[in-house]
């Protein structure tokens, strides 16, 4: 029999990470465990209560979601097993007989509001806003009467579920605008490398000084890897100290990622190892020839032979 598993994600039904959970098929068959937060999703995979919790990660016009990265940083016990993206588009949306004109308050999740200035600079310049745990949360606020907003922002899978008025459509700023969700379980085995991987790594600093970041990284770039993510992060116990998230294209199973990962073990006083797993686009990580995974086997296996007084071939 098929164990049964639970996963969590930002919930309720309607939201975007739900989106991106329904693109993961060993999730298919189990139970959805919707969930308020990042903090409690992460809580539930931590305490096994849930197998797996679907987190949004980046977004393409705003960048990393600060609550998730500094919650990978700080709780051990984590690791990232996939990647989804799902396109973002918003609605607007109210009870319904609600007009356009009649909304003086909209509810929306803070990054939803931010990727919707433009049109409600346009359509509603005088609106004020009020934040939502999440896009549903906003609409059911407004539904139930303990929101003061006569509108919520949300994606557009929300009439699905409930009775609401669409007031406009394609209300976002950027129509390329994706989110970028991670799977996170307690600590595994990575799974074999695909060719088209990423493994990503939350790193500090020794000390603070001129060129240390530019030390950081050149453990990646001599080793012909290339980065999608270098975000900096607040570590919070003095002004002025920050951690580095990294995404790094490939695996921990290459022999250029394997050695980048102990040159940076090396050089920094802690470093946080949140996975190798597929990208999502499945595009293939192309690197020069010189970086092959060959070429460092070669190397090993001539200072080995150096060292047991073997001569040079």
């Amino acid at each position: 029999m098929t164990e049964r598993r639970t996963y969590s994600y930002l919930g309720p039904a309607g939201t975007f990470t739900e989106a991106a959970l329904d693109q993961v098929p060993e999730a298919r068959g189990h139970e959805w465990k919707p969930v308020h937060n990042v903090g409690e999703a992460l809580a539930d995979v931590l305490s096994g209560v849930s197998h797996a919790a679907m987190i949004a990660i980046e977004n393409s016009v705003e960048g990393g979601v600060s609550t998730t990265l500094d919650a990978l940083a700080t709780l051990p016990g984590l690791r990232i097993i996939g990647e989804y993206l799902v396109k973002v588009n918003f609605v607007l949306v109210g009870k319904p007989g609600v007009r356009l004109e009649d909304v003086e308050v909209i509810a929306a999740h803070p990054v939803a509001y931010a990727q919707c200035h433009s049109w409600l600079g346009e359509h509603l310049p005088r609106h004020a806003h009020v934040p939502a745990a999440s896009n549903v949360a906003s609409i059911l606020g407004v539904l139930d009467g303990t929101s003061p907003a006569q509108a919520a922002i949300a994606a557009p899978g929300i009439i699905q579920h409930h009775d609401v008025e669409v007031l406009a459509e394609n209300i976002g700023d950027n129509d390329n605008a994706v989110t970028r969700f991670v799977l996170v379980s307690k600590p595994v085995a990575p799974g074999q490398p695909t060719g088209a991987d990423k493994t990503s790594l939350i790193v500090e600093l020794p000390d603070d000084r001129p060129g240390a970041l530019l030390d950081m990284l050149e453990q990646f770039s001599t080793r012909g890897i290339n980065l999608s993510l270098l975000q900096s992060r607040p570590v919070g116990d003095a002004l002025g100290r920050y951690r580095f998230v990294v995404d790094a294209d490939g695996h921990a199973y290459d022999e250029r990622m394997a050695d980048a990962l102990l040159g940076i073990r090396r050089f920094s006083p802690r470093v946080v190892f949140l996975g190798s797993y597929p990208r999502a686009d499945r595009k293939i990580v192309h690197y020069p020839e010189r970086y092959a995974d060959g070429v460092f086997v070669e190397a090993r296996d001539w200072l080995r032979a150096l060292l047991h007084g073997e001569p040079e071939a």
